[in-house]
């Protein structure tokens, strides 16, 4: 059948196909517009584990997302399609994973690596299949790309967004990113990881197209990241939750924040979400919770400013998600990354439908 066909012979508001793609949609990939890349990885957590399980809790969830989407009531009609991602990513992550705790155990006893040679090779052996995962995603990314799709990346850790960026810049001359986080992920190769999760803000600044990083909801830092954004001079912004909430207490509403931080950004913008932005209590199980941070409908809130603002939003990663003992954690992913996936087609231009308005009074 065409497209369209299979448009005319579905019905949204039925529950979602098991045996479809994410979202229960009936679409191939050749079909949709919007190309999801997973990408089961965590090798090196340093805290809370199960952010590789965060696809595949996603894609479980989002069979129960309803489709008519108040800002968004056309967007399953694009079609949404999650690709597979390589068996040997999971695989390598639960191995390499394996070979990270004692390199990470002895660290946090106050041992140097360098007396211990065979740590400190497993440790250059867990840099180089990172950075081949990061060559493999990117190459990924372009595949799609090259078919006409926009491609946006569910992670796993927060490392895993570092290829995207390198194919977004293949294309793109100059771009920043929104980073939505509780922490701010510049920390020089952490516990000697060189591709860190709480190092992918620092590497993305060594691509040389990332003109700007605008960081919301930042409430865990160490000197290290304070002198790196120092060192910047500009090219990082850091938005606190406290700064945030002080301005917030003296009558400051969310909308000019939003407008602020907005207006810090350059015309080309992708989205970087750690899920652990969001207040605890979205994501319970997530890797490294901190008290504080904003809500749901807060980070909605801007993703919609950002769409209208006349910005290009060129792509965005949702990373960090980690399913616990029930699907809550999940379904908030499933939830965040289909809005997500409406802001970046209506600001792209594909036809989603007008926002359903409702009688009120």
């Amino acid at each position: 059948m065409t497209k369209q066909q299979i448009i005319d012979n579905f019905d949204p508001s039925q529950p979602g196909l098991a045996e479809a793609t994410v979202f229960g949609l009936p679409f191939s990939a050749d079909q949709s517009e919007i190309i999801i890349i997973p990408v089961p990885w965590e090798v090196t957590v340093s805290y809370g584990a199960g952010a590789s399980e965060g696809p595949s809790a996603v894609l479980d969830a989002s069979f129960q997302v309803d489709l008519n989407h108040q800002d968004f009531p056309e967007l399953w009609k694009l079609g949404i399609y999650m690709d597979e991602a390589p068996i040997h990513w999971a695989a390598n992550s639960e191995n390499y994973k394996a070979l990270a705790q004692p390199i990470i155990e002895m660290l946090e006893n106050g041992e140097a690596i360098e007396n211990h040679p065979g740590l400190q090779t497993d440790l250059n052996k867990i840099n180089t299949v990172c950075r081949e995962l990061h060559t493999e995603v990117r190459e990924k990314v372009l595949y799609w790309m090259q078919q006409g799709k926009k491609v946006v990346l569910l992670g796993g850790d927060h490392s895993t967004p570092l290829g995207y960026y390198e194919a977004l810049a293949t294309v793109h001359d100059n771009f920043g990113i929104l980073h939505l986080d509780a922490h701010m992920d510049l920390r020089i190769a952490y516990e000697g990881f060189t591709y860190s999760h709480a190092s992918i803000m620092y590497n993305a600044l060594q691509i040389p197209q990332i003109t700007k990083i605008t960081q919301v909801g930042i409430r865990d830092f160490c000197e290290q990241e304070v002198s790196v954004v120092e060192n910047e001079m500009g090219r990082v912004l850091v938005n606190t939750s406290a700064d945030l909430q002080a301005e917030a207490f003296k009558g400051i509403s969310w909308e000019t924040q939003c407008d602020a931080i907005i207006a810090s950004l350059p015309q080309k913008v992708c989205i970087s979400f750690d899920i652990d932005g969001l207040y605890q209590w979205y994501s319970p199980n997530t890797g490294t919770p901190v008290p504080g941070g904003f809500s749901f409908e807060q980070a909605t809130y801007l993703f919609n400013k950002l769409a209208a603002s006349g910005k290009n939003i060129i792509g965005f990663d949702l990373v960090e998600v980690a399913p616990g003992d029930t699907d809550w954690d999940g379904n908030v992913g499933a939830r965040m990354l289909f809005h997500m996936c409406g802001v970046l087609a209506k600001n792209n231009g594909l036809p989603v439908g007008d926002k359903i308005t409702f009688p009120r009074k």
